[in-house]
C-alpha cells in the first residue's frame, strides 16, 4: 500500500517497454503525476532524453526517436494526440492513459492514424498525485467542488474523483468493502458510485482475495473543519500552510534575499532522503537536525578539500555529483528553515498558535474571549490570523447560549478587517457549524466524551503547539478496533461484515485532506503492526485554500438560502 511506487512502477514500465532512444510526451494532468515519482536525470538513465507536452506542436520532428505518450484520456488531450498522429514527429508510438478510455476514443485514434505509428495502446491507473507513500490528492480545485448546494457536487468534479478515487484501488489492486459517513450526503454518493464502478468493471477489479477484505472509508471535510484552520508546526505542513507545496515544488520568489537557484525548491520524501527522515519534525527539533546536516556537510566538505594525489583528485571528481547534490540540498533545507522561522517571529505565530491549540483543545471561554479580543486589536498580527481565531471560537461555543460571535465580528469590522473576510464566520457555521456535522468534534457533547477530553488534559502535553489531533484519529481507532458504529458509517450495500480487525484501509476525504492528518495516518502506520492506512483526498488544504472554499459557500449557498 505505498502510492507512491504504485505510479512508480507504472513509469518504469512505460519506459523500460520501450527500448532505445524515446521521447515522453505527457499532458497538463500527467506532467505532475510524473514528475512527483522520478526526476529528468533518472529518465536520461533510461534513454528518454525529450520529455515535453502534448499540447507544445513546436516540437522538431525526430523520426529515430520512440514516442510514449501518458496522458489523461480528457476530450483535450485527446485532441491533441490526433493532431500529433496526423503529423507524427516520432517514428513509434506507445500510447499510455492514465484511466479508462472509451471504446469509442480507441476507434478514432485507430482512424486517424493513417501513417500506421501507433505500435501499442494501454491503460494505465495512474490517475492521482502521490505525494507520500501513504497520501494522494486528486489535484483538484477546490473552488469547484459543489454543484447547486454544498450538499451536492459539482458534475465534472465528481466524475474525476470517481475516475481518480477507481485508479487509487485498482493501482493498489485493492477490490474494497465500502463505507461512508451517514450525514454526508456527497460522501454517500461518492461511495455509491465507486461501489458501481467496481460492480460494472468486475474483470479489473477482479483481484486475488485475501482474509480480511480491503475498506474504503469516504468522509467529508465539513465533519472536521478545525484541521484546516490551524496554524503547523511539523516541518511538511508547515511549509504548505506558511508558503504553500504545489506538486511536491515549493516557490520562493517572495522569500526575501533569496538565491536565484533557490527560486522554485522540490520537497519529495522520494527524491530527497533528509525531507523523508526530517518531514513530521516539528520547528524545534528541525533546527537541531538541520545543524547536523550542515555539519556533516562542512566535515564531508574538509576531507574532499584534502587533496594531495592523483588518487584523491580522482575520488574527488567521482563523488563531485554526489557532493554537488549535498550541497544543493543543504542549501534549499537551510533557506527552507530559515524563512520559516522569519515567518514564525514576523507573523507572531507562537502566541496565535497557543490561542488556537487552546480554542481546539479545550474549553475556556472568558481566557479564550479576552485573548482573541485582546490580538484582534494588536496591528501587528495580520486579519488572516484574526479571522482564524474567531471562526475557531465559533466553531468552539457555538452552542453557548451568550457567546460573544457577534460582538467579536464588530470588533473585526472596528479594526478594519473587510467585510468579505469577516463574513467567513457566518459561511463557515453556515457549511460546518454543529448541525452539519456528524461527530462530536469537540469531544464534549456527551458526559462520557467529556470524560475522555478531561483525561486528555490530564496526561500532561509533550508540546503545547501540536496538542490538537485531528478527528480522523477517533474515527480510524474506532475502525481498527472494529467499533466503528454502522448506523454512522454505513457499508454501501447494507451488507454487515464480520466484526474483525481490518488490515488495509483506504480513506478519502471529499472536499480536501491535510498534512496534520497525514502525519497522524504516517504515525499510525509505524506504531500499528498490521495495519496499513492510505490517505487521500480531493487536494492537500491549508488555511488560505480552505478559507476560499467557505468564502465560495458564503458567496455561491448562503444567499440562495437566506431569500
Amino acid at each position: 500500500m505505498n502510492v507512491i511506487k504504485a505510479i512508480q512502477h507504472y513509469a518504469d514500465k512505460m519506459i523500460n517497454d520501450v527500448p532505445g532512444m524515446k521521447a515522453l510526451l505527457l499532458d497538463t494532468e500527467t506532467t505532475p503525476i510524473i514528475s512527483l515519482v522520478t526526476t529528468q536525470s533518472s529518465l536520461l538513465t533510461k534513454e528518454c532524453y525529450l520529455i515535453d507536452r502534448i499540447d507544445n506542436r513546436n516540437r522538431d520532428k525526430m523520426k529515430h526517436l520512440k514516442c510514449i505518450c501518458f496522458l489523461r484520456p480528457t476530450r483535450e488531450s485527446l485532441q491533441y494526440l490526433i493532431a500529433e498522429l496526423k503529423e507524427p514527429a516520432y517514428g513509434d508510438y506507445y500510447l499510455y492513459f492514465s484511466n479508462s478510455v472509451r471504446k469509442s476514443d480507441i476507434e478514432q485514434l485507430a482512424e486517424v492514424d493513417e501513417n500506421e505509428v501507433i505500435r501499442e495502446v494501454q491503460e494505465y491507473y495512474g490517475d492521482y498525485l502521490a505525494i507520500n507513500p501513504d497520501l494522494f490528492s486528486l489535484g483538484q480545485d477546490p473552488h469547484h467542488l459543489f454543484g447547486n448546494s454544498v450538499n451536492s457536487w459539482d458534475p465534472d468534479t465528481f466524475e474525476q474523483t470517481v475516475r481518480g478515487l477507481s485508479a487509487v484501488l485498482l493501482s493498489l489492486k485493492k477490490k474494497p468493502v465500502i463505507r461512508y459517513e451517514r450525514a454526508s450526503a456527497m460522501a454517500k454518493k461518492l461511495a455509491l458510485e465507486v461501489q458501481n464502478t467496481i460492480t460494472s468493471e468486475g474483470q479489473l477489479f477482479d483481484f486475488r482475495r485475501t482474509d480480511t477484505p480491503p475498506i474504503l472509508l469516504v468522509l467529508d471535510r465539513r465533519n472536521d473543519p478545525v484541521t484546516p484552520l490551524l496554524t503547523q508546526w511539523t516541518y511538511q505542513a508547515m511549509v504548505h500552510e506558511l508558503i504553500g507545496i504545489h506538486h511536491g515544488r515549493v516557490d520562493m520568489t517572495n522569500v526575501p534575499e533569496v538565491k536565484n537557484e533557490l527560486k522554485e525548491i522540490v520537497l519529495s520524501p522520494d527524491q530527497d532522503p533528509f525531507f523523508k527522515k526530517s518531514m513530521y519534525l516539528n520547528l524545534g527539533d528541525l533546527g537541531a537536525t538541520i545543524k547536523h546536516y550542515v555539519d556533516e556537510y562542512q566535515t564531508k566538505t574538509k576531507s574532499n578539500m584534502n587533496i594531495e594525489s592523483i588518487a584523491d583528485m580522482k575520488r574527488f571528481v567521482e563523488e563531485y555529483p554526489e557532493f554537488r547534490k549535498l550541497s544543493g540540498n543543504v542549501s534549499k533545507h537551510v533557506a527552507l528553515v530559515s524563512e520559516l522561522s522569519r515567518r514564525v517571529a514576523q507573523d507572531h505565530l507562537l502566541e496565535i498558535s497557543e490561542l488556537e491549540q487552546g480554542l481546539a483543545c479545550n474549553e475556556n471561554h472568558n481566557s479564550d474571549l479576552k485573548n482573541i479580543q485582546r490580538l484582534i486589536e494588536t496591528p501587528q498580527i495580520n486579519e488572516d490570523a484574526k479571522i482564524r481565531l474567531v471562526l475557531l471560537y465559533a466553531l468552539r461555543y457555538e452552542r453557548m447560549a451568550n457567546n460573544a460571535v457577534k460582538s467579536l465580528i464588530d470588533l473585526l469590522d472596528r479594526v478594519g478587517v473587510s467585510e468579505r473576510k469577516s463574513a467567513l464566520v457566518p459561511a463557515l457555521l453556515f457549511y460546518a457549524g454543529y448541525q452539519q456535522r456528524q461527530d462530536d468534534l469537540f469531544s464534549n457533547q456527551s458526559f462520557l466524551s467529556r470524560g475522555k477530553s478531561a483525561l486528555k488534559g490530564l496526561k500532561g502535553v509533550e508540546n503545547v503547539y501540536t496538542q490538537h489531533t485531528p478527528l480522523l484519529a477517533d474515527t480510524l481507532d474506532l475502525l481498527i478496533k472494529a467499533r466503528l458504529k454502522d448506523t454512522d458509517y454505513p457499508f454501501v450495500d447494507g451488507s454487515q461484515y464480520v466484526r474483525e480487525r481490518p488490515q488495509d484501509v483506504i480513506v478519502f476525504i471529499s472536499g480536501g485532506a491535510t498534512f496534520e492528518e497525514a502525519r497522524y495516518i504516517a504515525q499510525l502506520n509505524s506504531s500499528t503492526p498490521g495495519i496499513r492506512v492510505v490517505l487521500g483526498g480531493n487536494c492537500i488544504h491549508n488555511s488560505k485554500s480552505f478559507l476560499q472554499q467557505v468564502q465560495q459557500v458564503g458567496e455561491g449557498y448562503m444567499n440562495l438560502s437566506n431569500r
